[in-house]
């Protein structure tokens, strides 16, 4: 009798054991949802990362992922101090694009409720370069503006430039309110010249269209841009022939400049230093130089001459001394004003 109960007892558990779970589906179960928590954690961090880009303009922008990996955000706290270079790499100089539009575009963001720019975003091409010369700029008056001189601690005399987000080069903007911020001559010339320089070779030489986007960075209420992002990829190679990602400090040397006013002041007094604000007049007229000298042309003007007031602010160079000096530095006398 107990025989026939240990063979049916075995029998109950055989049984039962082919009725239990498999624990196999429960661990892949697991380690699918876990799969799925660690894409989100991702994909929240992406977002995280566009929309820490996009709080610094009021320009919304759709965007498709197609990468797989997760950029860290933009943030100013990790940009370096100013050392002595006008501009730094950031995320490992690879723009924070997701998305990868192939038709010619540009897009100004709105000014905001203090008057400054947000972000400015375009596919640069032939199509929508310049074909003639920029038209006059000095109407416009961006956030925090100041025209304060600097004879004899800038080579060009004044602090301040009226700087393009987009070059003129790569778009034909002109007097734009939504692409002109108040920029030093530093950042201006050494910091985003030689990378829109880069950009406009780069489209010309291969007939390529090229992503670009410089974000103005501002802190708080500062009516002055702490710097500026400026991204770009080429999108015909998928960014093998172009691609960078800096940040330009909005400094000049031996200049302390107030960011929230635009005020600013000399941190060295030669004798020979004035430091005023100059009216309009006198910015398109210095009567503190003899000549306007345009380094593209190599001509040289009157400063009252009206070809001074078409001249692009990258080409110009005001100069104190003598017709015989600029001669001998290869400068011609324009036909204009015949100085």
């Amino acid at each position: 009798m107990k025989r026939i109960i240990t063979m049916l007892l075995s029998v109950y558990v055989l049984l039962c054991s082919c009725n239990m779970p498999d624990r196999s589906t429960s661990v892949s179960e697991t380690q699918a949802e876990t799969a799925i928590v660690t894409a989100t954690s991702q994909e929240t961090q992406t977002m995280t990362a566009e929309v820490t880009l996009s709080s610094l303009s009021t320009t919304t922008t759709t965007t498709t992922t197609t990468t797989t990996t997760t950029a860290k955000p933009f943030e100013l706290s990790s940009i370096p101090e100013y050392s002595g270079s006008p501009y730094v790499e950031v995320n490992d100089n690879k723009p924070y694009f997701t998305d990868y539009p192939t038709d010619s575009f540009e897009t100004y963001s709105p000014l905001d409720s203090l008057g400054r720019c947000g972000v400015a975003y375009a596919l640069i091409s032939k199509d929508i370069m310049p074909t003639a010369e920029r038209e006059s700029i000095g109407d416009v008056k961006p956030s925090g503006w100041h025209t304060a001189n600097y004879k004899g601690i800038i080579e060009d005399i004044y602090l301040y430039n009226r700087c393009h987000l987009i070059g003129y080069q790569l778009a034909g903007e002109n007097a734009n309110e939504r692409n002109l911020i108040t920029g030093t001559r530093y950042m201006n010339v050494e910091g985003m010249e030689p990378f829109e320089n880069k950009v406009a070779n780069y489209v010309k030489s291969y007939d390529a269209h090229v992503l670009y986007r410089v974000t103005p960075v501002f802190e708080g209420n500062n009516l002055v841009a702490s710097g500026v992002l400026m991204e770009t990829y080429s999108v015909d190679d998928n960014g093998a022939g172009l691609q960078f990602c800096v940040y330009c400090y909005n400094v000049q040397p031996d200049i302390a400049i107030d960011y929230a006013t635009g005020d600013s002041y000399s941190l060295i007094e030669p004798v020979t230093t004035t430091v005023r604000e100059t009216s309009e007049k006198e910015e398109k007229d210095p009567v503190s130089c003899d000549y306007v000298l345009n380094t593209n042309s190599k001509k040289f003007h009157y400063p009252t001459c009206s070809s001074v007031d078409t001249m692009a602010e990258h080409n110009t160079q005001y100069y104190t001394g003598s017709h015989e000096e600029v001669i001998a530095m290869g400068y011609e006398p324009c036909k204009r004003c015949n100085p």
